[in-house]
């Protein structure tokens, strides 16, 4: 018998469609198996397919790209907590998922969904040969956390990359997050994930949890504006506050739709 399974398509970092970061959310009674999630997934082929099951008070959340499941991913549990608190919970103005990355409140504040993330510690390593080949441009400085981060002295430079993704591929960290002091706001950024399976993330709530701290530090205050510079573009309003980093950012929604499947079983 084929099941039906309610999808939403929200862009988060924005207060439109057409621009910030699309994912995916599903929200089921019960998990399905990993197959029909990341079959789903690939199907999909945005960045990021969520899926999140209610356990207790909390929802289990787990983030998936085309390329298998991650530990962490902002856009898609903005637009998850989005989700829930519109057409599941609409009393609801806080919402607890457990995670790979442990437990993640979103609160909204009017417009804003903000997140509370951990804050990755970032190691200096050299500039290398690699690196520079790889982004087709010389980073000032360059940071090893989950992803590696690279520091450029102009915006514009962060803005006109265009790296080479086989080269990236082969260099440490999941993904790759650079930077720079920004025009309009603190930092401007770009986000590029082929290993997994995304040449450029549009707006990447976890690469702030590494571009946040470092800006943070340089320019000596906790509240940073983010701008992410990708052909869509999309605006994160951060805190640091001790280890962690809240990221907040509004929503919209593009889609609802129904996927039809053979059967749904648990995992």
């Amino acid at each position: 018998m084929t099941q039906r399974l309610k999808q939403y398509v929200v862009d988060a970092f924005t207060d439109h469609v057409f621009s910030g970061n699309p994912a995916a959310i599903c929200i089921t009674d019960e998990w399905l198996q990993e197959k029909t999630m990341m079959d789903i997934t690939r199907e999909n082929n945005l960045s990021e397919t969520a899926f999140a099951v209610k356990e207790g008070a909390a929802y289990r959340l787990r983030w998936f790209t085309p390329g298998g499941e991650i530990d962490l991913c902002g856009h898609a549990t903005l637009a998850c907590a989005y989700v829930i608190m519109n057409f599941i919970e609409k009393a609801a103005c806080e919402t607890v998922f457990e995670t790979l990355s442990g437990r993640l409140t979103v609160t909204k504040r009017g417009e804003l969904y903000e997140m509370d993330f951990p804050a990755y510690n970032l190691r200096q390593i050299p500039v290398t040969g690699e690196i520079v080949e790889a982004l087709g441009a010389s980073p000032r400085e360059a940071y090893m956390g989950r992803d590696m981060l690279c520091v450029f002295d102009e915006d514009e430079t962060v803005r006109s990359l265009s790296p080479d993704q086989e080269k990236l591929s082969k260099l440490d960290g999941l993904l790759m997050q650079v930077t720079a002091r920004g025009r309009e706001a603190d930092c401007v950024s770009r986000s590029f994930a082929p290993k997994c399976g995304v040449a450029e993330d549009p707006v990447c709530g976890s690469g702030h949890c590494h571009i946040v701290p470092y800006w943070a530090q340089k320019l000596g205050k906790n509240e940073i504006t983010a701008y992410q510079a990708s052909a869509r573009g999309g605006t994160l309003y951060c805190r640091m506050d001790g280890e962690r980093v809240k990221l907040a950012g509004k929503a919209a929604l593009y889609a609802e739709s129904t996927i039809y499947l053979p059967e749904m079983r648990q995992a």
